[in-house]
């Protein structure tokens, strides 16, 4: 099994998750909403994108932090870059919305420019891990793996028990709705709304990742992989029932209780599901067929970035290619396979290109080399 081929086959589902509930959304009409439970079961699935890639930067993050430090490079070096790398994430967020609101004009409101949303939340999030792991670094490794893994728990349920009165009781008003909408995502509106992005609860998914990340990349893991995603699938099973269980309970610690959407509840049975989706990924990269010659899914994976950026504008943008509001579920399944194939597409071409790029370059050092040497 090529290592870490789980984290693009899972990056590669949130890519079909996400093809799927834009596409619908987006295009059919509200009679066929109305007719056809394909909506429904489409919402429910695209409860999942957001929290995966999320949640898949904080594993990936970890990956590359153990990787820098097994290289002897030292913590502000490495804080220093992984920093960075949020900082380019966060800098495509704001680019993103300006590309959107572009080709949205006149009809766009300028307000737009300032949404939160998820290349926000992923830049920020990488930005605060690499603080995280700067401060709980250690000049051993294997010391500095478990601080960070124990920060990382501990700072996703900081970030999700601090989540409620931050969107009720105690909201920061006193911020411009700018800065107040990355933390609770009030936008405009007098109210929180659930279909943004903020730091609270969302960067929660990206310090857990970076702990079960950290967790998966320790000593242990490494000497009994299966035994380590076997936990990994066991706690998310834990999660979804002490989720319940807290839920069911008469004692609530806040004034205001809201499950679905602020709760710690919620959050903890999201971070159940995302083990197990974890685990059983794992499970069907090792022993199933995803890696049996090409697989699409881990190929969108490599590029979800692209892919995520690419369909956008031709789903809800100015060049969708239906009609939007107005398409039966056929019709809008058929604009599905179409998107899928079409960023498939765009994804190998990337891919190709890079390897191209890479062999040109080995071909110009070589040929410096020879001319050196002669």
């Amino acid at each position: 099994m090529k290592r870490l081929a789980y984290v693009d086959w899972m990056r590669g589902l949130a890519c079909v998750l996400m093809f799927q509930t834009h596409c619908y959304d987006s295009w059919m009409s509200p009679e066929a909403r109305k007719s056809s439970s394909l909506i429904r079961w489409s919402q429910l699935g695209g409860t999942l994108p957001a929290p995966l890639f999320i949640f898949l930067a904080g594993v990936s993050f970890a990956l590359v932090t153990e990787r820098l430090r097994e290289k002897g490079i030292e913590r502000n070096a490495i804080a220093k870059q992984t920093i960075r790398r949020g900082a380019e994430i966060f800098g495509m967020g704001l680019l993103f919305r300006g590309q959107e609101f572009a080709l949205g004009y006149p009809w766009a409101p300028w307000t737009d420019l300032l949404r939160v949303d998820v290349l926000n939340i992923l830049g920020l999030s990488m930005m605060l891990m690499g603080v995280l792991c700067w401060l709980t670094a250690n000049p051993d490794v294997a010391a500095a793996r478990t601080r960070n893994m124990v920060a990382g728990v501990f700072a996703a349920a900081l970030v999700a028990m601090a989540t409620p009165p931050l969107w009720t009781t105690h909201r920061p008003k006193f911020l411009p709705w700018p800065l107040e909408s990355y933390i609770n995502g009030v936008h405009t509106f007098s109210q929180p709304q659930p279909w943004l992005f903020p730091l609270f609860p969302w960067s929660a998914f990206a310090f857990a990742g970076l702990a079960a990340g950290f967790f998966l990349f320790s000593d242990f893991a490494k000497r009994k992989e299966t035994l380590a995603f076997a936990a990994i699938g066991g706690a998310g099973i834990l999660a979804c029932a002490f989720s319940v269980l807290f839920d069911s309970s008469p004692i609530h610690l806040y004034a205001v209780y809201d499950y679905w959407h602020s709760n710690p509840d919620f959050f903890l049975m999201r971070c159940g599901i995302l083990f197990i989706i974890l685990f059983l990924v794992y499970a069907w990269c090792r022993w199933g067929f995803a890696q049996k010659g090409f697989s699409p899914i881990i190929q969108l994976g490599n590029t979800s970035l692209l892919v995520y950026w690419g369909h956008i504008e031709f789903v809800y943008g100015r060049f969708s290619i239906l009609p939007k509001g107005k398409c039966t579920a056929l019709q809008a399944t058929a604009g599905l396979i179409t998107i899928f194939l079409a960023m498939l597409l765009l994804s190998l071409v990337r891919t190709n290109w890079k390897k191209w790029r890479a062999k040109a370059s080995q071909k110009n050092l070589a040929a410096g080399a020879a001319t050196a040497e002669s």
